[in-house]
């Protein structure tokens, strides 16, 4: 089988060492205190590298898990949330809200621009009784960065506890969550940590804690309770047996972020120049500011097709980027430059592909994008 170069926007490239740690020999880690050891050491690094005090846990399920675990955890029936939505994954957050009887409210601001701290401000001073709100830091259909500082901020004049999708951001995007005053943040395995997919995990702070526990009723799941975490290293039990191989490439991926002192540096650069490339060789972005450093999303030219492109790129030049859904799908094609991807003789090479593939496809570019970009690498 020929090698396939993933460049989409999550799952990433996994290195080989992070290949290598899943095949350990494995014990039971229900039995193993050395287990259980290595899992707290993780969750210590990972509260170091985002600049916490709050508690995290890693759960075994892909990222959309921690978004769940997060709302179902906190939402009681008739509980009020705010969910700000610039984007498919912020509406989504209604969904989990309303499966566990939360009443969740809308906050819908255009799509193509990051959310406005100061207008939230405005909205909270007519309505601010509300639970938790949620937002996601990058909206990965869109490639939409929102200021989630900025915007936790506002909530928390409020006393409104946090929720931050930070899944297609994190490791990839600097992130202070005290300063933020984020309460959960959720992330995953699979994207700019460049793990395999499989894992998600939370930083949860005391107030969310206190939230769950003072809760009238039960939470209404099992396997999203985030309660059922709490206490795990004082009692070195799991509440259920935890993915051993799994946790070992996580660690492994994590040791790889935290040995790369220039990480944010190599995103920012490589994103600037894709996003120079693609605006000089006559493509639009389907946002218009607040472009993250972890993903560009490209509007098809009109008349193409996103499956018979992306065909294309895999079948003749074995590179995968991505298409879209919900309400871009067929519209944009998204070029994932988070963790192991961001690196330039991959992008390059995805560039000059994608020019070649729009070219064949009778789509007139104004430049050699992959020149473009080599250029712009320089340049920084």
């Amino acid at each position: 089988m020929y090698h396939m170069t993933m460049m989409t926007a999550g799952p990433t490239q996994v290195r080989e060492n992070v290949r290598m740690a899943r095949s350990r020999v494995t014990t039971n880690p229900d039995e193993d205190i050395a287990f259980c050891e290595y899992y707290k050491s993780i969750c210590d690094k990972l509260a170091k590298f985002f600049h916490t005090k709050n508690t995290f846990y890693i759960l075994s399920g892909e990222g959309i898990l921690g978004l769940e675990a997060a709302c179902a955890s906190l939402t009681e029936k008739g509980d009020r949330v705010l969910v700000i939505d610039n984007g498919i994954f912020g509406k989504g957050f209604a969904d989990f809200v309303k499966i566990y009887g939360g009443d969740a409210v809308l906050y819908t601001v255009d799509d193509k621009k990051p959310v406005d701290a100061q207008a939230l401000s405005e909205y909270l001073k007519k309505d601010s009784n509300f639970k938790y709100a949620t937002v996601v830091h990058c909206d990965t259909p869109s490639g939409m960065l929102n200021d989630v500082e900025k915007i936790c901020n506002v909530l928390k004049e409020y006393n409104i506890l946090t929720v931050v999708d930070s899944v297609s951001a994190s490791f990839g995007i600097p992130l202070n969550v005290d300063k933020s005053q984020i309460d959960i943040l959720c992330g995953g395995s699979q994207k700019a940590l460049s793990a395999p997919i499989g894992l998600t995990f939370l930083g949860v702070s005391d107030k969310a804690i206190q939230a769950m526990q003072n809760r009238k009723t039960p939470i209404a799941s099992f396997y999203a309770n985030i309660l059922n975490y709490v206490g795990y290293y004082e009692k070195k039990w799991f509440p259920y047996t935890m993915p051993i191989s799994d946790i070992y490439g996580f660690g492994e991926a994590l040791e790889n972020v935290l040995n790369d002192t220039q990480i944010f540096q190599r995103h920012e650069i490589i994103a600037k120049a894709t996003r120079k490339a693609v605006e000089t060789a006559g493509l639009k972005q389907y946002i218009n500011e607040g472009y993250s450093n972890t993903v560009t999303a490209i509007v098809l030219p009109e008349g193409i097709s996103d499956k018979e492109l992306l065909q294309k790129m895999r079948n003749q030049y074995h590179i995968m980027i991505s298409g879209c859904f919900d309400v871009l799908a067929g519209k944009v094609i998204r070029i994932g430059h988070m963790g192991e991807n961001a690196n330039v003789p991959d992008v390059s090479q995805t560039l000059a592909a994608l020019g070649d593939v729009l070219t064949e496809m009778g789509v007139t570019l104004k430049c050699d994008m992959r020149k473009v970009f080599l250029n712009e690498c320089q340049l920084y």
